[in-house]
């Protein structure tokens, strides 16, 4: 089974679990072939209605402990730009897709994806731009994160936000 995994963290983004749970999104999965869709919506108001069909399910919770087995699982992640859930991904070295929540004023995710863009570990997009994004990328060209060097992605968040020149 192909998977699909959607998480927005501990927070809320509604905007983001509307967009893939859209019938010409889910239309978009099935044609690149994902046949399976996780969504982790957080506190979220959005609550898409689980459903499982001969070719497609569509999972959704709230919240679990750990987000390690639906990582494994995954294919493909699609993520808000949140630093622990964009580290925890990119250590499974899962091909990621980190969606900007425009909403946010000073936004810091913005520059954290477009970093990580720029170093070749993910593709980022806005909720708007994400169906084309999913049809046009090649995610075979995505570089791993190297592992085990939590104190680079500290030092390199640090001066993203603005804690270091």
């Amino acid at each position: 089974m192909k998977c699909v995994f959607v998480t927005v963290g501990t927070t809320s983004f509604d905007d983001l679990i509307a967009c893939v749970s859209a019938h010409d999104s889910l239309q978009i999965f099935k044609s690149l072939g994902y046949n399976r869709l996780v969504l982790q919506i957080g506190k979220g108001k959005v609550v898409p209605e689980p459903f499982s069909t001969e070719s497609f399910t569509l999972d959704v919770y709230r919240y679990k402990d750990s987000l390690k087995e639906d990582l494994e699982k995954a294919d493909l992640v699609i993520s808000h730009a949140g630093a622990g859930s964009c580290l925890e991904t990119l250590e499974k070295r899962k091909p990621l897709v980190v969606v900007v929540n425009e909403k946010l004023m000073n936004n810091h995710q913005l520059e954290l994806a477009k970093q990580l863009h720029k170093d070749g570990h993910l593709f980022y997009c806005t909720c708007s731009t994400l169906p084309g994004l999913l049809q046009s990328v090649d995610l075979s060209t995505v570089k791993c994160f190297p592992p085990g060097q939590p104190e680079k992605f500290s030092a390199f968040l640090d001066k993203v936000v603005g804690l270091q020149k």
